[in-house]
């Protein structure tokens, strides 16, 4: 197995998880909280797709789809605090979005040699990554981390543990 076939399982495994965490829940459920301060589903799923999107991009210019007007713009410090749903996608766009974002990521990964791998990642990223596989890796890392929260706000709402 090569770094870019690890990175793709990691990829994956990450997915796996995500999944099951956002499955049965609704889009009002997705506006919870899963303590004061912190972020609810809705504006982690732009998030992390609006990161996604312009990670990847950065590495492989021209490979991730547009997202649409505006949408990366609405998921800033500013728009974090609010808790107007209305002014959020439902879960369906953002499910549709993350798929689009996510076979894009892994197409742009898909053939990469270890030494495509291990050049450096551009220096916008160099806070979180060194190398073009760790922004690779981050795709897996960021959407896990934000998932141990769902997992926090799916016990709140009487779900029992998945994993």
């Amino acid at each position: 197995m090569n770094a870019a076939e690890a990175i793709t399982n990691a990829i994956n495994t990450s997915a796996m998880i995500s999944n099951a965490y956002l499955g049965d829940l609704s889009d009002e459920e997705m506006m919870v909280r899963p303590c004061e301060g912190a972020n609810h589903i809705k504006w982690q799923l732009g998030h992390l797709i609006s990161s996604e999107h312009k990670m990847i991009d950065a590495v492989r210019p021209g490979s991730m789809p547009p997202l649409p007007d505006g949408f990366a713009g609405k998921y800033d410090k500013e728009t974090s605090k609010s808790d107007d749903a209305a002014a959020f996608s439902s879960k369906e766009e953002y499910l549709k979005l993350r798929d689009e974002q996510r076979a894009a990521t892994l197409k742009a990964l898909e053939g990469l040699s270890d030494e495509d791998l291990a050049r450096p990642a551009p220096e916008a990223f160099a806070q979180i990554a060194k190398t073009v596989d760790g922004i690779f890796s981050m795709q897996a890392n960021h959407w896990t981390m934000h998932a141990g929260q769902w997992a926090v706000i799916r016990r709140q709402l009487g779900r029992p543990p998945l994993f």
